[in-house]
């Protein structure tokens, strides 16, 4: 499902999407389908596919604080212009990787993309199939490599947005054995780290 576009960057791996409404297009995305730690893909002509994480949102509303004239009584509906809605939903996108394709099968490359997203490029959710295929590398063995990274680009809610991922990746059962063990022992490891690090 597309969820928006590209419509400027913070830096080299922090994207901000405006969020299609209902205006941009028919069923326009719900807020549960771009929620905090949401997996999306932003698919740019002639690039490989790179991929986010829904970090940080915004509502933008410029009628906020709007100290401007008011009408004292309600419009006559005859001669009252339509009012055009100028509110926005914004996220912002933590890039963590790309997924690239070989010999007809995805597996995910970790790290900063090398490539500039342009403005404009749709934004889409990923799948669960995607999901488990980036988080798979060309020998077909799991791989958690962006975790330093995220820690780092994730915002002021880095450490609660990993531990959000690693909850959903072990409750979609990805992978077994020694990697779903390895997770769960990832995320009990974070967890107990940000409990300590709150009472200090």
């Amino acid at each position: 499902m597309r969820l928006g576009k590209v419509v400027k960057s913070n830096s080299h791996c922090d994207y901000v999407v405006e969020v299609d409404d209902e205006r941009s297009r028919e069923n326009s995305p719900k807020p549960e389908d771009y929620g905090f730690g949401r997996f999306v893909t932003l698919k740019a002509k002639d690039c490989p596919t790179t991929v986010g994480l829904v970090y940080n949102s915004q509502l933008f509303n410029p009628m906020f604080l709007n100290m401007g004239p008011r009408l004292s009584s309600e419009p006559d509906p005859l001669f009252t212009p339509d009012l055009i809605v100028e509110t926005r939903t914004l996220l912002g996108i933590a890039l963590i990787g790309t997924l690239e394709t070989t010999d007809d099968v995805q597996h995910g490359i970790h790290g900063i993309p090398r490539i500039v997203i342009p403005v404009n490029t749709p934004v889409c959710q990923m799948s669960d199939q995607e999901i488990y295929r980036f988080h798979l590398n060309q020998s077909e063995r799991p791989q958690f490599c962006y975790y330093s990274h995220l820690l780092r680009s994730g915002g002021m809610f880095a450490a609660q947005l990993i531990h959000q991922v690693l909850e959903e990746l072990i409750a979609m059962e990805l992978f077994d054995g020694a990697d779903q063990r390895a997770l769960a022992i990832l995320c009990k490891e974070l967890s107990w780290k940000t409990t300590m690090g709150a009472m200090r």
